[in-house]
């Protein structure tokens, strides 16, 4: 557009740009103007975002200097790795906000230089809370985008490592960066993922991944099923990465979106790749089969009281002998929801508190409950296994789904007893399939359907890492 160009006058730039930017409105934008060569030059930037020893260093260069001369003669001149001209206004706007030092002088006409100088505040790349492994790396993603790009790149020295810019989120402006291994990943995820990044138009993305996740998948609220596996680590990013999946990285999020998703993926975690194969088999079977059963422990044991007449003598023991003064399925319920108001209570807690807090307070809870009659012990104990299975993986979205099938089953079995112990397990695996996510042309329910042999049992069975030089003499001889 010709009104988005800069004006040749350099006092009507500089005007301009003052004004959009509104300088005089906020203390931390700074308008610096400096004398070189008897002539006017002028520094746009924000206070924070500047790295003030090589801001200091390139004012020294061209107070030294005896001609500025024009934009194009100065950019190839300024000592520094990242300068850039540009005539747009809207761009130089977006510029400076990101962090970036515009340049005018009376001699640049209608340009302008973009000194890429910007640091952001960042903590440690420290190993993530939710993501800790007893053995591996201790590095973890945090809020900066180019910090989060530099793990990935240090893991992978390829050339086909691809990294591709985004800009979303009208007000924000968030930076978006798609990974990928070009030839490993299929193209025609790439491009269903590209496309939809570049189709959307959302307000802003001021909570990064969690607003691009619900920005890219709208599907209905009533599925609690997650959408997109997240990772905050560096290794299981890049590992993903070299096996064909595609990495979205959202600036101000320390999350890594992995595309395309498959439930089966949460079965998966890092430290089942820092044990031998024999025991990250062995942590994967028994973590699936923990998962699998935490939705359906309670049902069936419920359904057991229910059915007495008919239970063998040999399971007997599943009947209570005191069930306590409110029914069963009242219990079951009851201390669902104290176990979220515990967590709750222990995520608002001091960290000096919170682990005493947990655990004296469910500790006190139930010893009470039980005392006074409220509670039966099979329901603790039922329910403390369940509460301690949704720990067995670490997506806590994947945890709150299984929780609500888990109610969905319980309440159906109150209602139609067998039959709705058989509804609500073909209801559970309705859920799964109809489960909306950017999956390329793998469903939700990859390996299984559609159903891939080798990959169904290599998502089973922590298999051994193959040489290198091997692995390519095979794909020639295929």
């Amino acid at each position: 557009m010709e009104n988005n160009r800069l004006y040749s006058d350099y006092n009507l730039n500089v005007t301009l740009m003052s004004e959009r930017l509104r300088v005089k409105d906020s203390f931390d934008i700074i308008e610096r103007h400096l004398t070189v060569c008897d002539a006017d030059m002028c520094f746009f930037y924000i206070d924070g975002f500047v790295k003030d020893g090589e801001m200091l260093r390139i004012m020294q260069y061209l107070l030294s200097q005896k001609q500025i001369g024009s934009a194009e003669e100065l950019e190839k001149k300024i000592p520094y790795v990242e300068v850039e001209l540009t005539h747009e206004q809207n761009k130089i706007v977006r510029a400076v906000l990101s962090g970036q030092t515009a340049v005018f002088a009376e001699s640049f006409g209608d340009t302008a230089i973009l000194l890429d100088l910007r640091t952001y505040p960042a903590r440690p790349t420290q190993e993530p809370e939710s993501d800790r492994v007893m053995q591996g790396a201790r590095d973890g993603f945090v809020e900066t985008l180019v910090v989060n790009t530099a793990l990935i790149r240090r893991r992978i020295r390829d050339a086909r490592l691809t990294m591709e810019h985004f800009s979303l989120g009208g007000s924000s402006e968030t930076d978006v960066v798609v990974c990928y291994m070009k030839g490993i990943a299929d193209d025609g995820t790439v491009k269903e993922i590209r496309k939809k990044i570049s189709s959307i138009r959302p307000k802003s993305l001021t909570l990064g991944y969690q607003s691009l996740a619900e920005s890219l998948i709208r599907s209905g609220w009533y599925n609690p099923f997650p959408k997109i596996r997240t990772t905050e680590r560096p290794d299981a990013a890049s590992a993903q990465l070299l096996e064909g999946s595609v990495i979205v990285l959202c600036d101000t999020s320390p999350q890594a979106m992995i595309l395309p998703t498959s439930i089966f993926d949460y079965l998966e975690e890092t430290d089942d790749f820092y044990f031998p194969p024999l025991t990250g088999t062995y942590l994967r079977l028994v973590r699936t089969a923990i998962l699998l059963l935490s939705v359906v422990i309670t049902p069936l044991w419920y359904l057991a009281i229910e059915y007495t007449a008919v239970l063998p003598d040999a399971l007997s023991f599943l009947v209570p002998d005191n069930p306590g003064a409110l029914p069963i399925i009242l219990q079951l319920f009851l201390v669902e929801i104290a176990i979220d108001g515990l967590k709750i209570a222990s995520m608002n807690t001091p960290d000096i508190l919170s682990n005493s807090l947990s655990v004296v307070g469910a500790l006190i809870l139930g010893d009470f409950a039980v005392g006074v009659g409220w509670l039966c012990e099979d329901v603790i104990l039922y329910m403390a296994f369940v509460a301690i299975a949704n720990f067995a993986q670490q997506n806590h979205e994947l945890g709150y789904a299984f929780k609500f099938m888990r109610l969905m089953i319980l309440g159906l079995v109150y209602f139609l007893g067998i039959w709705g112990f058989v509804a609500g397990v073909l209801l559970f695996f309705f859920f799964v399939t109809t489960n909306t996510t950017l999956s390329g042309k793998h469903r939700y329910l990859y390996p299984l359907v559609p159903f891939n042999r080798k990959d169904f049992f290599h998502l089973l069975i922590r298999h051994r890492k193959r040489d290198f030089n091997r692995g390519e003499e095979e794909k020639t001889k295929m």
